[in-house]
C-alpha cells in the first residue's frame, strides 16, 4: 500500500471496485474474458486469437505511453466496440456472486470508514453489476451512490467520472482520497485534481486504511 498527497481533513473516499475491494483472480479473469470471447464471437475469430489481439495492443500501447495502462474499454473502442455495447456485455455477462462472497472484514473496514466520511464508488464496469458486487460482497448498505461506466459512458482515467463523483458528494476533491489498485486509472488523475491517493494491492490493504488515516 503506497498513500499520496492524503489530505489534512478528509471527508470522502473514492473507491475503485475491483481487485480493490475484493481480491479474487478467477473473477478477475472472467470479467475480461467474458467480453473478450464475445469480440470474439462477434468477428467469427477463436477466443484464443481475440485474446492475443486484445492482449498484444495493450501491449504496445503501454510501451506508447511511458508504461501507463489502457482500460478494457477504451481498448475494445479501439477496436470498434463502442462504449455502450460494452455495458450491454458486462449487464448480461457479470454474475459477481458466483465468484463472491461475504467479507466480514471489509464490511467492518468500511463501517468505521463510513463513521467519520462519506463513501462512493468509481468503477469501469456498469452500475448494474457493481451494484452486485457490493451486494455479493455484504457492503451495499454502506455505499449508497457507484459511478459507473454508463454513468459518463467514460472510463477511467477519463476526467470525467471522477468530476461525477466529487459533485455527487458536494465534497471539494481536496478532502477526498481516492483508492485503487492501479495508479494510471484510479490515482493519478483525482492528484491532478487536488485529491488524496491510495494505491493498493488488494483487499488486504483496504482492511488497513482505518489505521492509516
Amino acid at each position: 500500500m503506497r498513500s499520496y498527497n492524503l489530505p489534512e481533513n478528509i471527508r470522502a473516499f473514492i473507491f475503485d471496485i475491483d481487485s480493490t475491494l475484493y481480491t479474487n483472480s478467477a473473477y478477475a479473469f472472467e470479467q475480461v474474458d467474458c467480453q473478450i470471447r464475445e469480440f470474439a464471437s462477434e468477428r467469427g475469430i477463436p477466443a484464443s486469437e481475440a485474446r492475443k489481439i486484445i492482449s498484444d495492443f495493450r501491449k504496445q500501447w503501454s510501451a506508447g505511453h511511458e508504461g501507463r495502462k489502457i482500460s478494457l474499454g477504451n481498448t475494445l473502442v479501439h477496436f470498434g466496440v463502442p462504449i455502450e455495447k460494452s455495458v450491454d456485455w458486462r449487464n448480461r455477462l457479470l454474475e459477481p456472486a458466483d465468484y463472491l462472497g461475504r467479507d466480514s472484514a471489509l464490511y467492518s473496514c468500511l463501517s468505521e470508514l463510513r463513521s467519520r466520511c462519506a463513501l462512493i464508488c468509481v468503477t469501469n464496469n456498469p452500475v448494474l453489476p457493481a451494484r452486485k458486487t457490493l451486494e455479493a460482497l455484504g457492503v451495499d448498505s454502506l455505499i449508497p451512490e457507484i459511478i459507473g461506466l454508463d454513468t459518463c459512458f467514460k472510463s477511467k482515467p477519463a476526467r470525467e467520472p471522477f468530476e461525477a463523483a466529487v459533485r455527487s458528494l458536494g465534497i471539494p476533491a481536496e478532502n477526498c482520497v481516492a483508492v485503487g489498485d492501479r495508479y494510471d486509472l484510479d490515482i493519478a488523475v483525482p492528484l491532478e485534481m487536488g485529491a488524496g491517493g491510495i494505491l493498493v494491492t488488494g483487499v488486504e490493504d483496504v482492511y488497513r486504511i482505518p489505521a492509516l488515516v
